[in-house]
């Protein structure tokens, strides 16, 4: 099932088309991990409307956020290692490398050079020290989309109403305590990203 969305692409981000995306996306993952990309666009093009975001690169980079969560470890790691990026999140699994992986093929496949929606895919997972308004969009947008029920959520849906700062930050913060939970290793970028959040949190309140 496709999106419903007739949100057309003006070329001004990259030549594609939106359906030539889509078909290139469906290739890439198994049919229930397309379907959530597709509920990630809906929600994404939704709070870029409530915040004045563009619709158009917050739907691109909705498409494009997970389009490498499926391939290799072994690939993934290749490019993380030949385009110099953090060595150390080879070690963390494709969690962690899709999002900057997602982000040089949005560059080097569909040509897309604007820096917000490829930082917005690097950083859907862990979310930036500092993310724009495209960035937060995806973050929320990739948390909340309908189809996620865990313990939460609505939490979630309720904050992002209200403020997209104050919805970042509680994932940000779940996110952390959920692996200390599981007692799971977390790549240090995440705590780089939860003391920035944390610091600016705490000196918003003083």
């Amino acid at each position: 099932m496709r999106t419903k969305t007739e949100l057309v692409y003006t070329g001004r981000y990259t030549d594609w088309t939106r359906e030539a995306i889509l078909a290139e996306v469906e290739k890439q993952m198994k049919p229930s991990r397309f379907q959530h990309v597709l509920r990630v666009e809906a929600c994404s093009i939704a709070l870029a409307k409530k915040y004045g975001a563009s619709l158009e690169a917050c739907s691109l980079a909705a498409l494009l956020h997970d389009f490498a969560k499926e391939h290799d470890a072994k690939s993934m790691k290749k490019i993380v290692l030949s385009q110099a990026l953090d060595s150390e999140m080879t070690g963390y699994g494709s969690e962690i490398m899709h999002g900057p992986v997602g982000a040089y093929y949005a560059e080097k496949v569909f040509g897309i050079m604007d820096r917000a929606i490829l930082d917005a895919i690097r950083q859907h997972t862990i979310g930036g020290e500092v993310m724009t308004l495209i960035g937060k969009v995806l973050f929320i947008a990739d948390y909340i989309e309908p189809g996620r029920t865990f313990t939460g959520v609505d939490e979630a849906r309720r904050l992002a109403e209200i403020s997209l700062d104050e919805a970042a930050y509680f994932k940000i913060e779940k996110t952390i305590i959920h692996l200390v939970k599981k007692e799971l290793p977390i790549y240090p970028g995440t705590i780089h990203v939860y003391n920035s959040w944390i610091q600016r949190k705490v000196g918003n309140s003083e």
